[in-house]
């Protein structure tokens, strides 16, 4: 099974911005459908973004429309979420996901098989 590692998550003032990146152990990474999701504590998990298994396509959940940007680059085995002006209701695990049986996939956490240790993200007001 793909081991996912993600990276890049930290204190930030709100306003602020953080990229995160998440590295699969497989060349398969290309042919996943990918998603970030988070969960804040004492909430249940909550999805973010998805991209499909080309990059093509992206959706997003409405809260973090316009602020977030999901990629991915399939020569480094890495998809990325950028994040700008964070708030702090931003502040939560984020984890990322892979469906590895499909290139795409949907919004529910069920449809993922693979998940990484999470990054947490913290947003000060």
């Amino acid at each position: 099974q793909v081991q996912l590692v993600e990276s890049g998550g930290g204190l930030v003032q709100a306003g602020g911005s953080l990229r995160l990146s998440c590295t699969a152990s497989e060349r398969t990474f290309g042919t996943y459908a990918m998603a970030w999701f988070r969960q804040a504590p004492g909430k249940e998990r909550e999805f973010v973004a998805r991209i499909t298994w080309s990059g093509g396509m992206t959706y997003y959940s409405d809260s973090v429309k316009g602020r977030f940007t999901i990629s991915r680059d399939n020569t480094k085995n890495t998809m990325y979420l950028q994040m700008n002006s964070l708030k702090p209701e931003d502040t939560a695990v984020y984890y990322c996901a892979a469906d590895s049986r499909h290139g795409y996939s949907g919004n529910s956490h069920h449809l993922y098989d693979c998940w990484g240790q999470g990054t947490q993200v913290t947003v000060s007001s």
